[in-house]
């Protein structure tokens, strides 16, 4: 890699090159030119859909902000963006925001005011934390928060009153708060986390929930309650990889009660 001088001479160069484009740029590898930026806006004025993947990109260009009220769906997959400019609340018609293998360790408050947000993929950044403004998010179906730096359930998720499928997979959460129960998911994906323990006593009163889905953590057969079994809704437990066999689980009390819901629901599908 080259020093911070032989990189400004050389942004530098090719900013006022002998095409006489203007160059803007992005990231060390990527230079993005303002006629391709201008062209996927022009684009987004008639789609409504704006993408700009695996550009290199380290924050979000300025010129977004002409289509912030008509934007629907923002893919900014696959670049280096380590932070989302407060802008980003003005983008108040986006149902889905696409931010997946960026390098974010945060999110302005600001993210909390799109109302219309329905699908938010935030995988594969370094996340630990979420604004407590996330929660405003009332439109809000699919959260992905898959290989992040978690270490605890962030509380604010638990009061997302639209939200259907929650994937929180391969971070390193040890435990679920107690105000788990306030999760309206049909689907929980905890998978290869850290939990020793599932909180089943205020997991049972997720009424939505159908699927949990928590593979290759540090369970053992006695987090799953017999409350737990017998009482709630789940239809389908996902468990291979922790610390029992399955010949265990199925010895478990309230374990037939929930065979009987997972046979259930196959046979309507």
């Amino acid at each position: 890699m080259g020093n911070d001088s032989s990189k400004t001479e050389s942004s530098s160069a090719e900013a006022h090159g002998s095409s006489g484009k203007k160059k803007i740029n992005f990231g060390n590898k990527h230079r993005l030119s303002s006629s391709v930026v201008h062209h996927h806006l022009e684009t987004a004025q008639k789609s409504r859909v704006l993408q700009l993947r695996n550009y290199g990109m380290k924050i979000l260009p300025e010129q977004l902000q002409e289509v912030c009220e008509i934007l629907r769906n923002l893919d900014v997959s696959q670049n280096k963006i380590r932070t989302l400019p407060t802008f980003i609340g003005l983008f108040n018609n986006l149902k889905q925001l696409h931010l997946s293998n960026n390098e974010l360790e945060s999110l302005p408050d600001e993210i909390g005011v799109l109302k219309k947000l329905e699908i938010l993929d935030l995988s594969c950044n370094r996340l630990n934390c979420l604004p407590q403004s996330l929660a405003g998010l009332c439109s809000l179906k699919t959260l992905n928060l898959s290989k992040n730096r978690f270490t605890h359930l962030p509380i604010c998720v638990c009061h997302l009153s639209a939200l259907n499928i929650l994937d929180i997979s391969s971070n390193f959460i040890e435990f679920l708060p107690d105000e788990v129960k306030f999760l309206k998911t049909s689907e929980l994906n905890l998978n290869q986390n850290r939990l020793n323990s599932l909180n089943a006593a205020n997991l049972v009163h997720c009424e939505a929930l159908r699927t949990l889905r928590v593979e290759e953590n540090c369970l053992n057969k006695t987090d799953f309650i017999s409350d737990f079994l017998i009482n709630s809704n789940v239809s389908l437990i996902a468990y291979a990889g922790n610390l029992f066999q399955e010949k265990d689980f199925q010895n478990l009390p309230g374990y037939d009660e929930y065979q009987n819901r997972y046979t259930a629901t196959k046979k309507k599908m």
